[in-house]
């Protein structure tokens, strides 16, 4: 009984305080995606030959955990099948804030675009039933600056 409650208690806080990080963290994605959206990061994997450019390669990186309640309905919708729209979400803000350090990393080096971006990512936290999913992000990519 003693660890039902415990489970209940840290599914509830999870989906209270996951929710809330979630949400405050895509509107601060969605902010500096608008800042940075004059900055272009494409996947070519050719430079543009419209002029001489000084090469770097820049890279972004974050690393990001799901929710114990997240982690619960993902471990439901695993038993039942479907589709996984909790990791999807972990991912696609994890690809998002890999990409914005990346720009801004390339900004801050007086980049003018970044082409040839990829991305990798790894799952960190092992595949313990007891702790949530953490996973990795790295965008990288070569940032070419007018010489």
């Amino acid at each position: 009984m003693y660890e039902l409650v415990v489970t209940l208690i840290l599914i509830s806080l999870g989906y209270f305080f996951g929710r809330r990080a979630e949400r405050k963290h895509y509107k601060s994605i969605i902010a500096r995606e608008k800042i940075m959206n004059s900055l272009p990061a494409m996947a070519s994997r050719m430079p543009p030959q419209d002029g001489n450019y000084d090469q770097m390669l820049v890279s972004g990186s974050v690393v990001i955990a799901n929710d114990y309640f997240k982690m619960f309905v993902a471990g439901l919708r695993n038993l039942f099948g479907g589709q996984m729209r909790s990791y999807e979400t972990l991912l696609d803000r994890a690809r998002r804030e890999a990409v914005l350090r990346m720009k801004e990393k390339a900004k801050s080096l007086g980049a003018e675009m970044v082409f040839n971006v990829k991305y990798e990512s790894s799952n960190i936290s092992g595949q313990t039933k007891k702790k949530p999913p953490i996973i990795e992000v790295h965008a990288y990519g070569t940032a070419l600056r007018k010489i």
